[in-house]
């Protein structure tokens, strides 16, 4: 269920999005580059199609990509690995999910939902840099599911092994992709070591 996307770009990239004193200048570009890469390691198997192209000196047989592609990000954490994924699949349609934590009891709330319909035949990869509990995730998938959606990949850029586990059991058939596995939660539900709140250092707020 858990793929670990292990690039000595992705570990350059972490150790200084781990770091306190990194501005949201530097933060926002270092986000995008292990967004590129997660996206590139998670459509590297998507289906194909065989085409035709002419080049400049003959016809060539090419291959594109065979599926509807959707992006979901989590607002507003998610909107930092938007770009990154679009580089990659510039034809995705993208959806919007906004769910904000309870920061005493650490529950999701959706605030606002706009998705694509008919998602049984797409690819759905939701964008939620911080896999914690798996609330915000699993809410996510839930309402993807309900509108269809059948396969469904979540890409983050730091999970705990609690948010993992938790969306095994709510959404077992859901892949992960992440940048790292950290060690646990702590007793308010961050992530340790973590790299603080996603969304405010993105932004710098």
């Amino acid at each position: 269920m858990l793929h670990v996307v292990a690039h000595a770009a992705v570990h350059e990239a972490l150790a200084q999005l781990r770091d306190r004193t990194t501005p949201s200048t530097t933060f926002r570009r270092l986000a995008r580059r292990v967004g590129l890469i997660l996206a590139t390691d998670a459509t590297r198997d998507l289906p194909l199609e065989d085409g035709f192209v002419e080049t400049p000196l003959e016809r060539a047989p090419v291959k594109r990509v065979a599926t509807r592609v959707v992006a979901v990000p989590i607002l507003r954490a998610g909107l930092g690995m938007l770009e990154s994924f679009l580089e990659i699949v510039p034809e995705a349609q993208v959806g919007y999910c906004g769910l904000e934590r309870n920061e005493q009891t650490a529950v999701a709330r959706r605030y606002y939902e706009k998705l694509p319909k008919d998602l049984e035949h797409a690819t759905v990869f939701v964008l939620d840099p911080m896999l914690a509990t798996g609330g915000s995730a699993a809410m996510a998938i839930e309402g993807l599911k309900g509108l269809g959606a059948r396969s469904v990949r979540l890409l983050s850029i730091v999970a705990a092994p609690e948010g993992v586990a938790a969306l095994e059991k709510a959404a077992p058939d859901t892949i992960i992709w992440a940048a790292a596995l950290d060690r646990e939660l702590n007793d308010r539900k961050y992530i340790l070591p973590g790299l603080g709140d996603f969304g405010d250092r993105l932004y710098g707020t």
